[in-house]
């Protein structure tokens, strides 16, 4: 049928013709398969027109953020979620993270982020568990409890002010907190405010 585009039915006695483009994909070495004697050669050939190497994710870093922020726009709207974007320590922790599930696992990964999320930013603990361990993501904790604590609050305040565009005000009420005491978490942290406004 590939090879001559007709066909007939089982118990039939006419022939049918047909005009299709078949596309065909699979994560396995089919030119070792046809010399081991698991694949057929003659189909090998069939389908070995034009030839697409997808490399895998972990091999394409340059493309996980841009995938990424993909699906979180296609899940956030989809569950009428306010999620506008990702974190700075969640895009280390997807980049340096191995995806042995390719696409999809990352896609499923940022599905379940959206859903868990509550504002309008994605945070290290919205995702999964593989990607949080230290030996799954290649991020090994350093530090002591008051610096690790202090960064983390610097990131979070990092991000509400990306979120605010720089507006301090605007950035405590979303962090729950005072301007007053927002300014001088500021000053503690050395963050410049300024660079976030558009």
């Amino acid at each position: 049928m590939l090879q001559e585009r007709e066909f007939e039915r089982v118990g039939g006695v006419s022939t049918i013709k047909v005009n299709v483009r078949l596309s065909a994909a699979t994560n396995r070495d089919l030119p070792a398969l046809v010399q081991q004697g698991k694949f057929r050669e003659d189909l090998f050939y069939r389908l070995h027109v034009f030839p697409i190497y997808v490399p895998a994710l972990r091999k394409r870093k340059a493309d996980i953020v841009l995938l990424a922020d993909v699906f979180l726009e296609k899940y956030a709207k989809q569950n009428h979620k306010k999620v506008r974007r990702l974190s700075s320590a969640v895009i280390d922790m997807l980049m340096s993270y191995h995806w042995p599930g390719n696409v999809r696992e990352l896609e499923n990964c940022i599905e379940r982020a959206v859903l868990v999320a509550e504002g309008d930013v994605i945070h290290p603990y919205h995702l999964p568990p593989t990607l949080q361990t230290a030996e799954a993501s290649g991020t090994r904790t350093q530090g002591d409890l008051k610096s690790l604590v202090g960064a983390y609050e610097r990131d979070l305040i990092c991000d509400a002010l990306k979120s605010s565009r720089g507006n301090i005000a605007h950035a405590a009420r979303a962090l729950g907190s005072t301007q007053r005491i927002l300014g001088y978490k500021i000053n503690q942290h050395q963050i410049t405010a300024k660079k976030y406004k558009a």
